[in-house]
């Protein structure tokens, strides 16, 4: 059994496997340009992050109805609980569906469906984070946070992802300072492929309390000083780093160093059906690649679940940090 963990950075929408897709074509009569499921798996393969957006929010197509929503929340929920999630705190992007015609409300109640039996069907507590398209226009962002007011008792706070070049948080001021009101908790990506500056940035202006991705933060000697006595947690996902080419190989990746500077960084798996695996396929990866500790996984481990917004029920999360320490090693 894997070691206990929270995930904080997955896009539900990238945990559509090709299968998975397909079968949802076939339901929905949606025709996609690939021969099978094979051909599909071959197109997952990017040079950058916008070559991956595109196939990314191309295949979103396929998903019209809330059984479909539920199909796909499900799915991921049973393979998160074979990799150790106990608690998953899930992004999706709304306005990627309304801009197709798939009302607000089928995408919340399709997935609200599957995460109110994850605890009862696959031992895992959930959260759920609405998260804004920093390539479309801050108006888009407001227009939704309106949507989404009736839905409020099912999402728990906001994000912001998409294409981060040209698009600084700053863009973002009205809506998330609109968030803080409604009591809704803040997260946005920030330092993946924008700079440092991006993270300050998010912290100053958005008022974020993570930070997805973070890599870029060591350019900024200053910044990390302050990311470590602030304690603000970093959801790095490392696979997902090497194969949008933020680092070349995953030997590269400046998690070791991360956690040396006392940083308090995760692991999670943000797309994993099209970057290779899920969240302990990334723990795996970093323990091989950097030769990661038992006690470096373990410090992961229970970083991931004090960076989960769990305030409201604290007795579970000192619940979940007791199962990371009583953890046992075998594979090691």
């Amino acid at each position: 059994m894997a070691i206990p963990k929270a995930e904080l950075h997955l896009h539900i929408e990238g945990t559509l496997e090709p299968e998975l897709a397909f079968a949802l074509a076939a339901r929905n009569g949606v025709t996609l340009p690939y021969a099978d499921t094979e051909a599909l798996r071959e197109a997952y393969r990017f040079s950058d992050l916008q070559s991956f957006l595109d196939l990314y929010y191309g295949l979103m197509s396929v998903l019209r109805t809330a059984e479909d929503f539920t199909e796909l929340a499900d799915a991921y929920l049973a393979r998160a609980a074979a990799q150790g999630v106990r608690h998953a705190e899930i992004f999706f992007d709304p306005q990627a569906h309304t801009a197709r015609g798939v009302p607000f409300g089928t995408v919340v109640e399709g997935l609200g469906a599957a995460l109110d039996r994850a605890e009862e069907r696959y031992g895992i507590s959930t959260r759920l984070i609405m998260c804004f398209l920093r390539d479309e226009p801050a108006e888009s962002a407001l227009a939704t946070l309106e949507e989404a007011r009736p839905y409020l008792d099912r999402i728990t706070g906001v994000g912001l992802d998409s294409a981060e070049v040209g698009h600084p948080p700053a863009k973002f001021r009205a809506v998330y300072e609109e968030a803080a009101r409604l009591g809704l908790r803040r997260v946005a990506h920030a330092g993946e492929e924008g700079p440092a500056a991006y993270v300050r940035e998010a912290l100053d202006v958005l008022g974020v309390e993570r930070i997805d991705h973070g890599l870029r933060c060591l350019e900024d000697p200053e910044l990390v000083e302050r990311l470590v006595r602030e304690r603000v947690p970093l959801t790095l996902c490392p696979l997902s780093n090497v194969r949008l080419r933020a680092i070349d190989v995953i030997g590269d990746h400046p998690l070791r160093t991360m956690l040396a500077a006392g940083l308090m960084a995760t692991v999670n798996s943000d797309d994993p059906a099209y970057f290779g695996g899920y969240v302990e396929d990334n723990f795996d990866a970093v323990r091989e690649a950097l030769g990661l500790t038992e006690d470096d996984l373990r410090t992961l481990a229970r970083n991931s679940f004090l960076a989960s917004f769990l305030e409201d029920d604290e007795e579970r999360r000192a619940r979940y940090l007791a199962e990371v320490e009583a953890y046992e090693f075998h594979s090691l």
